[in-house]
């Protein structure tokens, strides 16, 4: 299967090594890359010249069968994913992208659109660095209805939070982030929660069939904790961890919310630390599951987009 990136940086990068390593196992090749600010590259290996013109002349040009979708993330719009991912589906090819933006604003839209096109759609990289929530869903629990969810979905804000109870500032706890490469373009997307916001529309869209944006999340950020609310919560024997919920109300609208929230140390959403995240399912039939990632890298998500194109392969 031929696959096009958009996007080049290190999720794209790893992908490549990981496509490269396995490619007896999974025939999977690259025909090009379209960026902003290395330029356009076609065949493999990858050699960057002038950008393209536009994105439909590199999908054109570079002749594949699934584009995997990788520029970054805007919280407010979702583009220019969500243009991407649709010059792709007007050609007839697939796409896996790990931009949580386009499932947080327009899933439905791009859902129905890719069935019109008769094309899959996937994206298990988007919100918990390739680790299995979407593909398990649908693989896995058949006829399971999701209610409603539970997580700590945002690394940035853990190490933050952890160095101000170790008694070091807020600042010391973004330079720890910054220094492990895990924040996003703009620091003050994780600190007030809107990498948080993104990630439970795009969970509730996907897996609720909510019909939200980002903006319909209630909000709030890290950012009026003090050094006094984690001595009283360090006394108790308490963290506090930055939770993203999501219910279904009586009337069937469904509800979603983003704050810091003191809990006990035992509780399951305070135990992953560091870069670690942990998202609770509630279910109609199999009461609460959960997928819990360890310290996940860049790797982990290239792997979420090989898991993706093994899945489309699996439907054609």
């Amino acid at each position: 299967m031929r696959v096009a990136l958009i996007g080049y940086g290190s999720v794209a990068r790893a992908f490549v090594a990981l496509i490269t390593e396995q490619q007896k196992r999974f025939p999977f090749r690259i025909t090009g890359a379209h960026t902003l600010s290395h330029g356009t590259a076609y065949g493999s290996p990858l050699t960057f010249g002038p950008a393209a013109a536009s994105v439909g002349e590199f999908l054109e040009k570079a002749q594949a069968e699934v584009l995997v979708e990788l520029s970054s993330l805007e919280p407010e719009t979702g583009e220019p994913a969500l243009t991407h991912i649709r010059e792709a589906f007007a050609r007839g090819m697939h796409v896996v992208t790990a931009n949580k933006g386009p499932l947080a604003h327009a899933y439905n839209a791009l859902r129905a659109e890719a069935v019109s096109r008769g094309v899959q759609f996937r994206f298990e990289s988007t919100v918990m660095d390739g680790a299995p929530v979407f593909n398990m869903v649908r693989n896995c629990l058949p006829g399971v209805r999701i209610v409603g969810f539970s997580g700590a979905l945002n690394s940035t804000t853990k190490i933050i939070l952890r160095a101000m109870s170790q008694e070091r500032s807020f600042s010391d706890g973004v330079a720890e982030a910054q220094e492990l490469g895990i924040t996003e373009a703009d620091t003050s997307d994780d600190v007030d929660g809107w990498d948080s916001a993104v990630k439970a529309a795009a969970l509730a869209n996907v897996l609720m069939d909510a019909g939200v944006r980002p903006q319909d999340v209630e909000r709030e950020g890290i950012g009026s904790l003090t050094a006094a609310d984690m001595q009283l919560a360090r006394e108790a024997g308490e963290v506090y961890v930055l939770i993203s919920r999501a219910e279904t109300l009586a009337d069937g609208r469904v509800r979603m919310q983003v704050k810091p929230e003191r809990l006990a140390v035992t509780d399951p959403l305070a135990t992953t630390q560091g870069t670690s995240n942990i998202l609770l399912l509630h279910t109609d039939l199999m009461g609460t599951v959960g997928t819990i990632s360890i310290e996940p890298g860049v790797a982990q998500t290239a792997y979420g987009l090989l898991s993706d194109l093994v899945d489309i392969t699996r439907t054609l």
